[in-house]
């Protein structure tokens, strides 16, 4: 099981058998003898790619499902022995993580070298298909209305922060007002981004297919250099004013109230049973945030 599901993510056999510590031969002749075994056909090979088959993906989504409920027997005797050792995999939003992780993670990680602790950024849907594939054991994302499934720790409430360029007329104001910023030129993170979704809704920003004043990159720090240059507005986290220099807080204006804000949160499967080590990375975030963001002001809105 093991070996399929290597396979199927990485979809090359040699990648997969260096993951698996075995030899490539082994890895293909048990996987062989599984298919064998079953009478079916779980990947097709080719010199280019590996491909599982229809019945081969459903076989390696319950492999999967197997593993990850297997892997739990380990972790409820580490979590009844208050044993804070072992492989902790944390998952984590792009724009939460360059803000974030600088505050915490060295400390964290000092403070408890017995933990493997393995952080990957990845967005919103992929963060919750890992956590329940049992790839990693919490996601640090942003709380959304559609988590039922899940368990949810909140951490801290972040406002989402106007960046203007000194060539663009929202400058000379105080603050940024929804209804202002229909016209001006934007730049916004690609679509799937769950902080772009949130400030699209909110400032009822029309897409990139409706206007020609909405564009798309990548990241944060690309739009910030733009606007640096003096063109546009984007959107930081306020999480990110720390690491600004004085110039660029020049280039800093707030929304007016209500202030667009987000519930930044810990997320876990249901059957999660480390709780003693998620209590210590959560222990560790809100102590290092500022002690006004644990909770939510009369002039926030949540979005």
């Amino acid at each position: 099981m093991e070996y399929i599901v290597a396979v199927y993510r990485l979809r090359h056999f040699a990648k997969a058998a260096e993951q698996c510590g075995v030899t490539q031969p082994t890895l293909s002749a048990m996987i062989q003898k599984l298919e064998t075994e079953l009478d079916v056909k779980l990947f097709e090979r080719s010199s280019q790619q590996v491909t599982p088959t229809a019945i081969g993906k459903l076989v390696v989504e319950q492999a999967w499902r197997v593993l990850s409920r297997a892997n739990k027997i380990k972790d409820i005797v580490k979590e009844e022995k208050n044993s804070l050792k072992g492989l902790f995999r944390i998952g984590i939003l792009p724009t939460i993580a360059p803000y974030l992780l600088p505050r915490f993670f060295t400390k964290l990680m000092s403070d408890y070298p017995d933990v493997d602790f393995r952080v990957t950024e990845m967005k919103t849907m992929d963060c919750r298909k890992a956590l329940a594939r049992g790839e990693i054991d919490v996601a640090i994302l942003v709380s959304l209305d559609d988590m039922e499934m899940f368990n949810k720790t909140s951490l801290f409430f972040e406002q989402f922060i106007g960046y203007v360029s000194r060539g663009d007329s929202l400058f000379n104001s105080k603050a940024i007002r929804t209804s202002d910023l229909p016209g001006h030129f934007l730049w916004l993170l690609d679509e799937g981004h769950c902080f772009r979704d949130q400030l699209v809704k909110f400032c009822n920003i029309k897409t990139s297919c409706d206007t020609k004043l909405t564009y798309s990159l990548g990241s944060i720090e690309t739009f910030m250099h733009m606007v640096e240059a003096g063109q546009g507005i984007t959107f930081i986290p306020e999480l990110a004013l720390n690491q600004l220099s004085a110039e660029q807080k020049e280039l800093v204006r707030p929304f007016a109230i209500p202030i667009p804000t987000r519930e930044i949160v810990a997320l876990t499967t249901k059957t999660f049973v480390r709780h003693s080590l998620l209590k210590a990375v959560t222990d560790y975030i809100r102590a290092n945030v500022p002690q006004r963001m644990l909770k939510m002001n009369n002039t926030e809105q949540r979005v």
